[in-house]
């Protein structure tokens, strides 16, 4: 169970701070600012005094690794092939996302589910699952984690990531 609520944190904050080898500081977060996270609603310094709330966040997971599966869309290979890099170069924190098809994701977080062990730290839950998480016990409500347990690794509220696409997104 602890393992449970940890993996649970940082997957809320993997969410929370988009999905990345390295250490973590400020002059990762500045370079990733300006050369990915623009255009932002955001001005700059609010963006880095964003990413200060989470390099801080990630402290105490420092150095850890986590694995993560989302099914194959663009916006989940995105995720993989960039936004997994700044998150690690940020947080210090490394993240494996695997990005398979929409029947092998089905399968793997099904398998994780009824075998209660722990293959992936995080996933993209979609409609295919909802029953079976309910009926496994697996489910948590997120917005009463987020005011509890979850409180040190969730934005505070009145903040919130903003990044204003122009076009549309692509993966490089």
């Amino acid at each position: 169970m602890i393992r449970y609520r940890l993996t649970l944190r940082i997957g809320v904050l993997l969410a929370l701070a988009f999905a990345t080898a390295g250490r973590a500081d400020v002059a990762a977060a500045k370079r990733w600012i300006d050369k990915e996270f623009q255009p932002s609603t955001l001005s700059k310094d609010q963006q880095l005094k964003e990413m200060e709330w989470f390099i801080n966040a990630a402290k105490p997971y420092r150095g850890m690794e986590i694995n993560v599966l989302s099914e194959t869309i663009p916006t989940h290979e995105y995720e993989s092939k960039v936004l997994a890099k700044a998150f690690e170069e940020i947080t210090g924190i490394k993240v494996n996302h695997q990005v398979l098809g929409e029947g092998e994701v089905v399968q793997a977080v099904q398998t994780q589910m009824q075998t209660n062990r722990n293959l992936y730290d995080g996933y993209i839950n979609d409609s295919d699952l909802i029953g079976t998480h309910s009926r496994l016990q697996s489910a948590v409500n997120l917005t009463d984690w987020m005011a509890g347990e979850g409180k040190d690794v969730t934005l505070p509220p009145g903040t919130v990531l903003r990044i204003r696409l122009e076009q549309p997104l692509t993966v490089r």
